[in-house]
């Protein structure tokens, strides 16, 4: 009967060790996406300040 629960024991621990591996990889991947997406969003600020828009001078005519 001890060995049973060792054994149940042992298989509940290994069950969970794989979800937190899941947990912290999608975690990583998650922190990945939102650097890319803050980089983008960077990127695309500083490419329209160079550009002027040609877009309000039309405006004002």
């Amino acid at each position: 009967m001890k060995s049973m629960r060792l054994l149940m024991l042992v298989a509940l621990v290994l069950s969970t060790s794989g979800c937190a591996v899941f947990a912290v990889a999608d975690a990583a991947v998650s922190v990945a996406a939102t650097t890319v997406k803050v980089g983008a969003k960077v990127v695309g600020a500083g490419v329209e300040a160079m550009i002027p828009d040609d877009d309000s001078d039309e405006d004002d005519e």
